[in-house]
């Protein structure tokens, strides 16, 4: 009863629903509209709302339902985004990742129905949407989730979901997740409460000492009118990221080596992750949890300073509200149960979502007794939002290959696989496949200093 309690706070707060026709309205047939460049343009493309508010793109390659090897891909993007519901966001990832249609998959991606934070519920608007493409252009031979960034936490509960532990019906038949925020949104986030308090300590300013004062787990106050770019003056103002590092003051300088080496996020993603831990944070805490904080630091020891114990001493401390903390692990925290053969890429040098998640991730797997099922792979490129094109294809045909004939993908194969998909993909020459199969992933608590439990 008590597990059962706590999944109905989550869905009270994160604003998801049990069932996936609650509140479904009358859904219309996809509309057929003009595929977007780079989708090829033999592509059908059609795009639609799936009766909850959630927005779509489909693109079904050339000949695809004549294919006896017809296979779906259902996209779950990343995020989330804060604002409402846009069909610009979904054609968005259909040209990021046009390169799945011109291997020959289809491709369905929803916006989810509403902005803001609910992994559950992208989850159910994901699974929503598959039986949308299925109701209009029929069932597919195989179909793949594929979870990208925040998406990946959300495919990554959609695979528990609908495909669990000893489901043989399950409509999914396997799970790909690139550059995953995996874990669970308690752990994937307490570093942009690290990063704000830090911040606070150093540059005061995000809020300014004549501003009215909030804790920085709020995010920020509803009525503010913060704009990103006002955000992104006061970061420049005080750390001199924005302008030649040349042209910074030794105080600018010094100010942002301590940000940075503290928290260890690079230089270039400090504004986004400050971004985050303001707007989402904002979203999460007072629209989706009632005003109360998932987030702790009492206890945390930060390093990296010139006086750490300055620093220590100096910093504002939260404890976290343990309710809060409950309905957001329901709503986002991984299981690992699910009977999906599960592949996976990160950079290693991704500065958006740190490459240690996937050792949680792991972690998780292995206690679930499912880690024979996942397969990592890791490569050694620097970005966060997309690889190389060869890449994509080489997951998905390894995927593919481990479902219908049971070869197990190694992460020396996918990179073999890779180097031989490249001259077809990476036809600009700038990509090629960047794999390194013997890299493992240190642990998070290596990076991100541990909470109490």
């Amino acid at each position: 009863m008590k597990k059962q309690l706590s999944h109905l706070a989550a869905f009270a707060l994160l604003g998801t629903a049990p069932l996936l026709s609650a509140h479904a309205a009358p859904v219309a047939a996809p509309k057929p509209a003009t595929c977007p460049a780079p989708v090829p343009e033999a592509a059908r493309c059609y795009t639609g709302e799936d009766g909850t508010g959630a927005l779509y793109w489909i693109a079904i390659p050339k000949d695809w339902t004549k294919d006896a090897n017809r296979v779906l891909v259902m996209h779950a993007h990343g995020g989330p985004e804060t604002g409402p519901p846009k069909l610009e966001r979904s054609e968005e990832d259909l040209k990021r990742w046009a390169v799945t249609v011109k291997a020959g998959y289809a491709w369905a991606g929803s916006t989810y129905r509403r902005g803001g934070y609910g992994v559950t519920m992208a989850a159910e608007d994901t699974e929503r949407l598959r039986q949308i493409f299925v109701r209009h252009f029929g069932q597919p031979k195989r179909t793949l989730l594929h979870g990208q960034s925040y998406g990946a936490g959300v495919a990554a509960k959609a695979a528990e979901l609908y495909a669990p532990l000893g489901d043989a019906k399950s409509p999914y038949d396997g799970l790909l997740l690139t550059s995953g925020v995996l874990g669970g949104g308690n752990s994937a986030y307490d570093f942009r409460l690290d990063l704000r308090v830090v911040y606070q300590y150093v540059c005061r300013n995000h809020p300014r000492p004549d501003e009215p004062q909030y804790p920085l787990w709020m995010g920020l106050p509803l009525a503010s009118k913060l704009t990103r770019a006002e955000l992104a003056a006061r970061v420049k103002e005080c750390t001199g990221v924005g302008m030649p590092a040349a042209q910074r003051t030794p105080e600018q300088a010094a100010r942002l080596k301590t940000i940075l080496s503290v928290v260890k996020i690079q230089e270039r993603s400090l504004v986004g992750h400050l971004n985050w831990a303001t707007w989402l944070f904002q979203d999460l805490v007072q629209k989706r949890l009632n005003g109360r904080n998932p987030f702790g630091n009492i206890g945390v020891v930060y390093s990296g300073s010139a006086d750490d114990a300055a620093l220590n001493a100096g910093v504002a401390r939260y404890a976290a509200d343990p309710q809060a903390k409950g309905a957001l692990a329901a709503d986002s925290q991984p299981t690992g149960r699910t009977s999906l053969p599960t592949v996976g890429l990160h950079a290693i040098d991704d500065p958006t979502a740190f490459v240690e998640l996937e050792n949680s991730y792991r972690r998780i797997r292995d206690a679930a007794g499912t880690g024979g099922n996942l397969v990592q792979s890791f490569s050694a490129e620097r970005e966060h939002s997309y690889l190389s094109d060869s890449e994509y294809p080489a997951l998905f045909g390894a995927l593919m290959d481990w479902i219908d004939k049971g070869e197990k993908p190694t992460p020396q194969g996918l990179a073999q696989r890779c180097a031989s998909l490249a001259p077809r993909y990476d036809t600009d020459g700038k990509n090629g496949c960047h794999i390194k199969p013997e890299w493992q992933p240190p642990t998070l608590e290596s990076r991100v200093p541990s909470r109490a439990p």
